[in-house]
């Protein structure tokens, strides 16, 4: 069962949706035994860091997530992903989950529109599993104003807006993070989601 959190600040529905269109078991949880239990956990998310990450805080669940994403695949999307990181800077500094090295900073791009929004082409960095059978010319959904600044070695892929942006990111291990969100990015995202599931 894929637990997908639900703590006030995320597209969660869209997501349930896709899960349940591609029959990979799913619920949404707001507790720690739910998040416990489950064999792999989505963090959604929209809006801004500080108070995305004050209502998480204020579920219980932090400390939680930081233990499971150590043993289960977790996927954070859109900014569920940016919140995987130490530290976010929108509205001053705030502290993130920790779980990839790296903050996230507002977009730097003068001669284009921010946010940055639409579709966009994803290009391959490194080796990941959530990438198997997509191919060289596949775009997927973004909708964001700050972007990932971490290693290139967590970088599974990334797609060109003003410079590079980190799309999909991986810590190596079991976290996993989508900047764009993969329940609005057709075929493609559908595809990234089922090899999400496929690591259960």
């Amino acid at each position: 069962m894929i637990a997908i959190i639900d703590y006030g600040a995320g597209n969660i529905f869209s997501v349930k949706n896709a899960l349940d269109y591609l029959g990979l078991e799913n619920r949404l949880v707001s507790d720690k035994e739910s998040v416990i239990s489950a064999d792999a956990v989505i963090l959604p998310g929209v809006g801004a860091f500080p108070a995305a990450m004050k209502k998480l805080e204020a579920t219980g669940l932090v400390e939680t997530i930081k233990d499971e994403a150590s043993k289960k695949p977790f996927l954070g999307i859109c900014l569920g992903m940016q919140l995987i990181f130490e530290k976010g800077y929108e509205f001053g500094e705030c502290d993130g989950l920790g779980l990839i090295k790296g903050d996230v900073r507002k977009m730097e791009a003068p001669e284009l529109i921010i946010p940055h929004m639409g579709w966009n082409k994803l290009e391959k960095l490194n080796d990941c599993r959530l990438m198997n059978g997509i191919g060289d010319n596949e775009y997927v959904y973004f909708v964001h104003s700050y972007k990932a600044d971490c290693a290139d070695e967590n970088i599974s892929a990334y797609c060109e807006y003003g410079g590079r942006v980190p799309a999909l990111v991986h810590d190596g291990k079991f976290v996993y993070g989508a900047q764009f969100h993969p329940e609005k990015s057709g075929d493609t995202g559908l595809k990234i989601l089922k090899n999400f599931g496929g690591l259960i």
